[in-house]
């Protein structure tokens, strides 16, 4: 993606607050929010800001977890939580906001549940579900401001877009690896996300995190600027990052801001037409690829399990967690540089005659990244070989060995 350049730089944008305060606090709320009533310029009325704010928290994972548990303590009074994923053990090294205890659960749920362990005072709505073209203009209608903490292209121009018809704040987190951004999108008073970065990226240009990895901590960074930028949004204290794109990498601990301004050109966003067809191409960061190659499901590899060449193309130490027995080890990023011809040079590496391997099943975790593969191969497959890729990945494989188990048991 490349950004909208500008010769003269955004001026830092203060606004009014977004919400009218409530009539009164608690003692015991006034005991709690303390330290917030004594500030300069917040005092006693941003807190009651803040107990009347309703917020939209869009995914409770890496970036959701910080954002969710630092508003929920600052005295949001209402948050809805949409996520539609369950947490999983791989999950814990970043999103603080669940437990050992919760993985299998939604994390919507598992979210809400420590918020209010946290603040029992607290609205909390989870939604065991995903922000989509049916329901997205409800959900930013009926909130002041809200917090995309997604993980894939499509939903943050949804997100994007969204806001842009209902005019609703949107706070803006990126992380990957090593790095984080982070911006804030108000229509009418700045730039938006289409100004910055014009088009939807491919859905497998970037990445993933189970791909890519994350340093956990980074979460926590980015996070509480994306919870500091809504609470200044919601008090109208300071200025929000409003035509601003604050990076941070965090091996040289080194800030930087990018200025941009809106695109005269860029037409205005009149209805979710566009991002409603990436997101049926693309509702899981990877499905675009993954419809167009030949699968097979779990079902029906296990039962010809023997008669099919199985080549994984996860890294080394994913295959420490949990293997296929038999499968030959080609990383993604040998199949990306080498093709057809590492393919079979790591079928020879592994024993595997090249010209006997006539049906082969690639497998990677969840399936993108075998998609990914099937789909770089395909073109170049000789005749008579069946190239599928495993639906469902290794998880799948696994829980059909779970429920085999418990079968047998």
């Amino acid at each position: 993606m490349t950004a909208v350049s500008t010769t003269t730089p955004a001026a830092q944008v203060s606004l009014p607050p977004l919400v009218d305060p409530v009539e009164a606090l608690s003692r015991e709320e006034l005991e709690r929010y303390s330290r917030h009533l004594s500030l300069p310029g917040f005092g006693l009325e941003g807190q009651r800001r803040l107990r009347a704010a309703s917020v939209l928290v869009i995914g409770a994972g890496g970036l959701g977890a910080p954002v969710l548990g630092y508003l929920a303590a600052a005295g949001i009074g209402s948050i809805t939580i949409i996520d539609d994923d369950v947490v999983e053990a791989s999950n814990l090294q970043r999103q603080i906001i669940h437990r050992d205890a919760d993985v299998g659960r939604a994390k919507a749920e598992s979210a809400a549940a420590a918020l209010r362990r946290l603040d029992p005072g607290l609205a909390v709505r989870p939604i065991v579900g995903r922000v989509s073209p049916e329901n997205a203009l409800d959900l930013f209608t009926a909130h002041d401001v809200v917090l995309d903490g997604a993980d894939n292209f499509a939903t943050r121009y949804l997100s994007n877009d969204a806001a842009e018809l209902t005019g609703t704040p949107l706070v803006w987190g990126t992380i990957f690896r090593f790095a984080g951004q982070v911006s804030t999108f108000v229509p009418g008073h700045g730039p938006m996300l289409r100004d910055l970065f014009p088009d939807i990226p491919e859905p497998d240009s970037v990445p993933n995190c189970a791909e890519g990895g994350v340093l956990g901590v980074l979460c926590g960074t980015v996070g509480s600027a994306m919870a500091t930028e809504a609470i200044k949004l919601i008090c109208g204290i300071g200025a929000p990052f409003i035509g601003r794109l604050l990076r941070y990498e965090a091996l040289s601990g080194e800030y930087s801001t990018l200025r941009f301004s809106p695109d005269p050109d860029r037409a205005a966003v009149t209805d979710l037409t566009e991002v409603a067809a990436a997101c049926a191409a693309d509702p899981d960061g990877g499905e675009a690829t993954r419809s167009s190659v030949d699968e097979i499901d779990v079902a029906e590899f296990r039962s010809c399990r023997t008669d099919v060449v199985v080549v994984d193309v996860r890294e080394d130490w994913e295959r420490e967690l949990a293997a296929i027995p038999g499968s030959v080890h080609l990383p993604l990023d040998g199949i990306r540089d080498g093709g057809w011809e590492a393919l079979t040079a790591a079928l020879r590496d592994s024993a595997v005659r090249p010209e006997s391997a006539v049906d082969i099943v690639i497998h990677c975790k969840s399936g993108a990244r075998s998609a990914e593969a099937v789909g770089i191969l395909s073109g170049s497959v000789p005749n008579g070989v069946r190239l599928r890729s495993l639906a469902g990945g290794i998880d799948a494989w696994s829980a059909a060995d779970r429920l085999q188990s418990a079968r047998t048991d």
